[in-house]
């Protein structure tokens, strides 16, 4: 069993030591690189500092670019000060930096930036509320037709970055694009987890127009919220990624972003024939005419109250319910609230959906019905009276139940590897896919992602066996059943030996010596560290891959034990006994990573869960116990969030979920409020509920790059825990809305036939999925177990229905389920979950004065004749129980079941 102690050792300094790496080339260190470059920034002039009521502001006094920006009152700051005298070259931007694409007359487009080569800027007298004023000009090429002020001023406590541009050419000058970066303390580089808590902040973007907004957020989730928000001609138009910039990106640094006002230039340029967020536009200025451009800068007191902080902005606020990625068979909510009337609302591409005036509510917020009408991206544009403009994207999807239909048809035909005499014995199996390509990845540099194993080899065949759990089709069973046995078990897992239920890195791998001649493709490029030999591909001591077998088992048992006939190769106790044998093992054959959470770790606690109902005490105690030792492990320490990467988004999953079952209140609480600094909500189906990834591309995508991943597996798997947080807390609306966003985004990049992605790519030169299945599967895991329809009650927005239609008559609320599985439906006014284990529900009724919850279930089918119906309350059913289930007879017509409360 694990030896604690010395794991423990082991684990703290790799949580104190994996951030300090960097990477290196030829023997010297990217920051090496930079820092040898001559220092332009003119720090030795030294520094100005600023105060208003709410903010401390440090600027260098040569450039009058931020060297600072904090709180009143408190020494965090929000921009990455604390590497200024490493970042005080030229081309490394700044916070008050602008970036500028221009056009003189009929000419070119020529770019223009205040961080290339760096003079110090000519100071103007300030007066009143204005802090500090330069003319930039110094810093720019004389030949640039335009003149540039900046000025920093205050406003009732705020502070407002304002630019005022002149033409002093003789022609017209046409501005396609301007930007002004967004430099905030994002490098985690060189810090413990701890330190990177403590100092370090994440930035979200809305891309909305005039309701745009970047919201950047302690690591930790907790103090204040800095907003940047539009002051005077700054629409949040584009979210450009600063690849100039030399501040080295890697899992260390995701990069930094400008908000660009403007982006014509770049859309018939860099991202030419790229469907962008929002149309790109440019300006004219006539000779002598000059223009300003304002962003301010204000906190909200903490995540939840960021939207009343926008509308005390006087910002046009949007709540999409269930959020933004539409099923076609949901209607969806759409709240407004606005300080100016609506001039028009359009629809792009038109009828994509269909929104129509509903109601308006008391407190400001007018209602809106939204139905999806077409497959795809669909924006809605709201002009108001006072000439701003709102964006608000929408992913519109085919039905959740025919979305995962097609995902199952398409991973076991067009992913369905069966060639017999493959060298590496991966038949049967789903295997990785190249949708670009329209072919099956039967060999990559990364051996994983050929091999059937990691997230990026078993993303596949665990997202196949995920939707036999949400919806089993029995050709698909018994594929998968085959794979199980033949190429699962005794294949990429262990079945003999020492290392008996162990899982390798990969079944796929490089050894040209011990195979024939021609076995791998001359193509590909071999030379790298990912190209395992056989030796490292059978190493069992990466505990990431274990939970991926440990759910296939899970299922299988599931579908042997609640169907009928529907598996016959074995027993379910047998597929049962594999779990729990599979997630032992990684306890005791990967010790080291098996102390962090794990990627699916919640399968853990399904698992024991279900041992406890099969009376399987001994497998039970002996799986607790292994558990409560990680769980206990992660107690000990301020911020357990390690992984194999120095800072990681997926391990807070199994954290929390272990934090919250042991009664650990406070390390769920941390580990929720981490969450909920990465995991944003704002009106854009990209990044609502989107978890932080910005790596993977690396290893499990075919676009090989750093860049902020939208909709990876971690956005379903971080929806796990803020859904549990929910329900243990119903009133708290903003988690509903975080988790099910997550949830969603879970499946909202599966293509129309099917085609499961590992994820969306967010650089605006692509805006498009990334052609490899990938990791997709480990996101499939989180929507599958996360299930539940969600019928609630808000004193804002009334009732409301996340995974359902619902109606309302008297004191009765109905709703129907929409969910792909149709299996798990929590009422948050009785805080009551009802979960089946075979079976679905049609529809939920809820009286609200007598407090009963009527259930329909829908028929049965030759596969499923009982339902299994469990709850989380006490409750008394006129059927027969059995191991803690109602067992319900399922006929051809639908079943009322009333429950009361």
């Amino acid at each position: 069993m694990i030896k604690i102690k010395k794991v423990q050792v082991h684990i703290q300094l790799l949580l104190i030591t994996t951030l300090m790496c960097s990477i290196n080339l030829n023997g010297q260190s990217y920051w090496d690189k930079v820092n040898d470059r001559e220092s332009t920034l003119g720090l030795d002039q030294g520094y100005e500092d600023f105060k208003t009521s709410n903010f401390t502001l440090k600027l260098v006094r040569a450039s009058q670019t931020v060297a600072g920006l904090s709180p009143t009152g408190e020494q965090f700051d929000f921009t990455p000060g604390e590497r200024i005298e490493i970042r005080d070259k030229d081309s490394l931007y700044h916070l008050g930096d602008i970036n500028l694409t221009l056009k003189k007359g009929q000419g070119n487009w020529e770019s223009y930036s205040s961080a290339y080569q760096r003079k110090a800027v000519t100071p103007l007298k300030v007066s009143g509320t204005i802090l500090a004023a330069s003319d930039m000009s110094n810093t720019f090429p004389i030949r640039m037709p335009v003149k540039v002020k900046r000025y920093y001023q205050e406003d009732q406590g705020d502070l407002v970055l304002r630019y005022v541009i002149s033409n002093i050419s003789t022609e017209n000058v046409e501005i396609g694009a301007l930007g002004v970066p967004m430099i905030f303390n994002n490098i985690l580089e060189g810090k413990s987890l701890d330190q990177a808590h403590a100092d370090n902040v994440f930035f979200d973007p809305y891309i909305g127009m005039d309701a745009g907004y970047l919201e950047v957020k302690h690591l930790n989730g907790e103090g204040k919220v800095l907003l940047v928000i539009p002051e005077k001609n700054m629409p949040f138009e584009a979210y450009r990624p600063l690849l100039d910039d030399p501040t080295p990106r890697s899992i260390v640094f995701e990069g930094f972003h400008e908000w660009m006002s403007m982006s014509k230039s770049y859309a018939q340029n860099q991202w030419k024939g790229v469907q962008q967020w929002n149309p790109p536009t440019s300006m004219i200025l006539k000779p002598g005419e000059e223009k300003e451009f304002a962003l301010k800068f204000t906190l909200a007191n903490d995540l939840r109250s960021i939207s009343d902080r926008l509308s005390d902005h006087k910002m046009a606020v949007g709540v999409g319910i269930p959020g933004y990625v539409l099923p076609m068979d949901v209607k969806g909510s759409l709240f407004l609230k606005s300080h100016t009337a609506i001039e028009s609302i359009t629809v792009t591409p038109a009828g994509a959906l269909t929104i129509k005036e509903n109601k308006k509510l008391k407190n400001g917020f007018k209602k809106y019905d939204v139905t999806a009408n077409k497959w795809g991206r669909a924006r809605i544009s709201i002009v108001y009276k006072d000439g701003k403009q709102q964006t608000i994207h929408y992913k519109c999807i085919k039905s959740e139940q025919d979305v995962v239909k097609d995902m199952g048809e398409f991973l076991t035909t067009e992913q369905w590897f069966d060639q017999k005499d493959d060298p590496f014995n991966r038949a049967p199996s789903v295997i990785s896919y190249d949708y670009q390509a329209k072919r099956q990845q039967t060999q990559d540099s990364r051996v994983w992602i050929a091999g059937l194993s990691d997230e990026g080899g078993a993303g596949s065949w665990l997202a196949a066996m995920m939707k036999q759990y949400v919806q089993p089709d029995q050709g698909q069973v018994d594929k998968l059943t085959s794979f199980v046995h033949e190429t699962l078990w005794g294949g990429i897992q262990y079945d003999t030996g020492k290392n008996k239920y162990g899982v390798k890195k990969s079944v796929f791998y490089y050894q040209p010596d011990s195979l024939p001649k021609n076995t791998y493709n001359d193509s590909i490029n071999y030379n790298t560290w990912a190209a395992w030999d056989h030796k490292h591909a059978n190493d069992p001591g990466r505990s990431y891959n274990y939970p991926h077998v440990t759910a296939a088992y899970w299922v299988q048992y599931r579908l042997a034990r609640f169907h009928d006939n529907m598996i016959d190769k074995q027993s379910w106790e047998w597929y049962l006994k594999q779990s729990y044998h599979t997630a032992i093992a990684m306890t005791e054959l990967a010790p080291y990573y098996a102390q962090f959470g794990q990627m699916e770790g919640t399968i853990f606690l399904e698992l024991l869960l279900d041992l406890k109902r099969e009376g399987l005490d001994t497998m039970a105690t002996t799986l607790e116990a292994a558990m409560k030792k990680r769980a206990d492990l992660w107690k000990s320490l301020n911020y357990p969030f390690g992984s194999e990467m120095p800072w990681d988004s997926t391990g807070q999953e199994e954290v929390f979920m272990w934090s919250d079952y042991f009664g650990y209140d406070q390390k769920a609480d941390v580990t929720l409020n981490a969450i909920l600094a990465y995991m944003p909500t704002m009106p854009h189906w990209a990044y609502n509920g989107n978890a932080r990834r910005y790596w993977d591309f690396l290893y499990g995508g075919k676009l090989s790059r750093i860049e902020r991943q939208i909709h990876h597996y971690g956005s379903a798997l971080n929806a796990i825990p803020v859904l549990k947080a929910y329900q243990n807390s119903p009133d708290d609306l903003y988690l509903l809305r975080i988790g099910y966003g997550g949830r969603l985004g879970g499946i909202a990049n599966i293509t129309q036939d099917g085609f499961a992605p590992a994820a969306f790519h967010s650089f605006p030169s692509t805006l498009e999925i990334d052609y490899l299945s990938g990791d997709y599967g480990s996101g499939f895991f989180g929507y599958a177990v996360n299930s539940a329809a969600y019928l609630t009650h808000s004193s804002t927005f009334g009732w409301l229905a996340f995974g359902g239609n619902i109606t309302k008559e008297g004191r009765k609320v109905e709703m129907i389920l929409t969910t792909a599985s149709k299996n798990q439906v929590f009422i948050s006014a009785e805080r009551l979950l009802v979960t089946l284990d075979a079976g679905s529900i049609h529809s939920v009724v809820y009286d609200t004065k007598r407090h009963v919850v009527k259930l329909y279930l829908s028929p049965g089918n030759e596969f499923t004749s009982h339902a299994y119906l469990r709850t989380n309350k006490d409750i008394k059913l006129d059927f027969m129980e059995e191991k803690g289930s109602y067992k319900i007879p399922l006929g051809k017509d639908k079943i009322e079941i009333e429950i009361a409360l």
